[in-house]
């Protein structure tokens, strides 16, 4: 509505200044500039916050009430791995805008550099580091770099995203892949987390104790040896309790779901 209002309200404006600046150049004297048209620099000058309005509306609003930015609606998810992020200087309601520069893996196999620009809330800037991983929105074909973190996007549609694309750049196995998405939800106590010295492309591998808690209540324990995203590291301190998925016929192996807060 903003919009529509600042478009009509600038073409009127510019309309009656373009009549103004005539009418001021042709007539005698500087009088000639005190006339009726002068109307079309004061609409003028009264569009712009209303622009400014409109130009907010569109994006950090819609960001804030679980939308995603315009253009971006029903957009493809892919992985974006956070490179960068710095302060734009606009907030709204006190929650600052932030420029974020991602490496983005789609699930066909495609890797791009892109930027979206976000409200995020004061208490999450500390979640929002280089190396953490949140789910993005990107628009096939184009070339301007620009995409959206999926905030509106659900969850089990996150993180389907994001163990696919973990999946062809050989970060999780296929069986892997199968007990996160057919697995048995539960939860599970980190009992021990010890790094091995060991890195694995960019994560360092680490053993993992869990205590796992069946759906009747009772418990098994898990030794896991497992590469970790830097990012995954503080949810997975001893005494942690993080979801995870397992095959009820074997668990010799689970799955952490970890938490996404974009």
């Amino acid at each position: 509505m903003f919009k529509t209002i600042g478009v009509i309200g600038l073409i009127v404006g510019l309309a009656l200044t373009a009549m103004y600046v005539f009418t001021g150049l042709t007539g005698d004297g500087p009088g000639a500039w005190e006339n009726g048209w002068l109307a079309g620099p004061i609409i003028l000058i009264a569009m712009i916050p209303i622009l400014s309005i409109a130009r907010v509306a569109d994006g950090p609003l819609r960001q804030l009430r679980g939308l995603p930015p315009k253009g971006f609606e029903n957009a493809p998810l892919a992985m974006g791995t956070i490179v960068s992020a710095e302060r734009t200087g606009l907030s709204v309601n006190d929650q600052p805008q932030l420029e974020i520069l991602f490496d983005v893996d789609t699930v066909d196999g495609q890797s791009f550099r892109g930027v979206a620009k976000a409200i995020i809330d004061i208490t999450e800037l500390a979640m929002v580091v280089p190396g953490a991983v949140l789910p993005v929105r990107y628009r096939p074909g184009s070339t301007d770099g620009k995409i959206a973190i999926a905030a509106d996007a659900p969850q089990h549609e996150m993180q389907a995203v994001i163990d696919r694309v973990r999946v062809a750049k050989g970060l999780v196995t296929p069986r892997q892949l199968q007990i996160a998405e057919q697995g048995v939800e539960a939860k599970a106590v980190v009992l021990a987390m010890n790094p091995t010295g060991e890195i694995q492309g960019e994560r360092a591998v680490v053993d993992l104790r869990f205590r796992v808690t069946r759906a009747d209540q009772t418990t098994f324990d898990l030794d896991q040896r497992k590469p970790v995203d830097a990012s995954a590291i503080p949810q997975l301190q001893p005494g942690m309790v993080v979801r995870v998925r397992y095959l009820p016929h074997d668990e010799s192996e689970l799955v952490v779901l970890t938490a996404f807060q974009p």
